[in-house]
């Protein structure tokens, strides 16, 4: 070693051993008895708290910087007064690095056991009890400052979440997607997306969020028990069908939720009327009627309600039904909750006209029911292709063929028959099967000796809706 190296290394030795780290001074438990200290501590004053520390410990800034977990630039400005530190975890890192005593804690920053350092009686206060909630303290301000501490705890601990805003607006966008698609794809393409997004509400809905958002979940997994009830219908499955929209109607309730209550209704008048239970279908409506804000989804009471009253043979309560439609048409309420979703939760003027025409096909008026019918197809057929419902499309040209049969026009029934007829199987809805009804009027005496009208009742004897024996799930 060189006679100027005064250290215990040679350079070289300096230049490459590794040295344990200088160990930060800590802080002498006498300084905790400092009253001062106690109560700049109780009442949430940390930048004088750790001032009158590091004078009393004799520790440098740094110091104090590197124990409580701060850069020195935010200490600095904090003892200054010129910051605060109100963030509960930067709180509770601050005390616990600094080594604060347990009974100066305020209880949300507790952990029993983990100090085994006490306040000594000369203080002059009563240590503070460790029970969570109870406080055995006399001072006033320490007893202000637990209990704004056990606020903040509270109140940062229910607002914690799951699920984020961007989470919440992409799962709505996954729905609205999933309801547009409805109207103009086949089943078996967008069911398997719709139990993978109920799934996944389902799942977020077990965690934990702020009320708000527990009730901006239960209605989108409302609405999409809602959509799987209307995919069971389709698929003939009427028990599937009853059982999402017990579910719906749950977290409409749940919720509290008067336009998904009023969808779910709805729906089930429309299940019951395509069931033999037309009369239950009549209640369900007047049920909805009630919980219906207006706008679309009145019309939709309506029109539904106007078709099951027409099914039971009831013409003056269908032809009020569809006057009441109109009125609300022409009322223009504003979208609900639901019809912002759009697709198969709207009721767009196709679809009214479709219903329209299906009342007056019921109730045997086959002028008026062609009538609405054909400008339903219209309609369709002039809008965007993702909003054409073929399932509504094919059982309007039911209606027209329908009207066309009874007034013995065979050829201008055929040219309504045939696109239901070639329509591909996985598009053809379980309600498709009245396709047979008409083949039923395509083999009246009357028709025995046309060749068109026997070929037509063959064609739609065989015809066969959609299978749920084949693997609907499958894409």
């Amino acid at each position: 070693m060189s006679q100027y190296n005064l250290d215990e290394r040679c350079a070289a030795c300096a230049r490459t051993k590794e040295w344990e780290p200088q160990p930060v001074p800590g802080i002498p438990d006498a300084v905790w008895t400092d009253r001062d200290i106690q109560t700049a501590i109780a009442a949430w004053d940390f930048g004088r708290a750790s001032r009158l520390i590091r004078e009393r410990a004799g520790l440098r800034q740094e110091d104090m910087a590197s124990m409580a977990g701060l850069s020195q630039g935010f200490l600095s400005m904090l003892e200054a007064g010129s910051r605060r530190l109100t963030n509960l975890d930067k709180v509770a890192r601050f005390l616990e690095g600094i080594g604060t005593p347990d009974a100066l804690l305020a209880p949300p920053f507790r952990e029993q056991g983990t100090y085994d350092v006490s306040v000594p009686a000369q203080i002059g206060r009563t240590p503070v009890d460790v029970s969570p909630g109870v406080t055995e303290a006399t001072d006033l301000n320490q007893l202000a400052a637990q209990a704004a501490a056990q606020s903040l705890n509270f109140a940062s601990d229910i607002t914690k979440s799951n699920v984020s805003e961007v989470e919440l607006e992409g799962i709505e966008a996954a729905l609205a997607g999933i309801a547009g698609d409805y109207v103009h794809a086949p089943l078996h393409r967008i069911f398997a997306d719709l139990v993978s997004t109920r799934d996944h509400l389902f799942g977020l809905l077990n965690g934990r969020q702020p009320l708000g958002q527990t009730r901006s979940l239960l209605l989108l997994a409302g609405t999409s028990s809602l959509l799987l009830a209307h995919a069971s219908q389709n698929l003939g499955d009427e028990d599937a069908a009853v059982a999402q929209l017990q579910t719906a109607w749950t977290f409409a309730e749940q919720s509290d939720h008067n336009d998904l209550r009023a969808w779910v209704k709805g729906t089930a008048a429309l299940i019951a009327e395509w069931s033999s239970r037309r009369q239950t279908a009549l209640d369900y409506t007047r049920q909805a009627a009630l919980l219906s804000p207006g706008g679309e989804t009145r019309i939709r009471i309506a029109a539904i309600e106007a078709r099951a009253a027409a099914r039971i043979g009831d013409r003056r309560t269908a032809t009020a039904a569809v006057e009441e439609l109109k009125r609300a048409r022409d009322r223009h309420g504003a979208p609900d909750a639901l019809t912002r979703f759009g697709g198969l939760l709207t009721f767009p003027e196709a679809k009214q006209h479709y219903y329209i025409g299906g009342t007056f096909a019921l109730l045997g008026e086959h002028r008026l029911a062609e009538q609405h019918a054909t400008t339903a197809i219209e309609l369709y057929e002039a809008g965007p292709p993702e909003q054409r419902s073929y399932g509504d499309e094919a059982l309007a040209r039911l209606d027209i063929a329908t009207a066309r049969i009874t007034a013995g026009e065979i050829e201008g029934a055929g040219e309504q028959l045939r696109p239901v007829l070639d329509l591909p199987a996985d598009r053809r809805i379980r309600q498709l099967g009245d396709v047979q009804s008409v083949a039923r009027l395509l083999e009246q005496p009357r028709f025995a000796r046309n060749p068109v009208a026997r070929e037509l009742a063959d064609a739609a004897r065989g015809y066969q809706a959609i299978d749920t024996r084949t693997k609907v799930l499958a894409p």
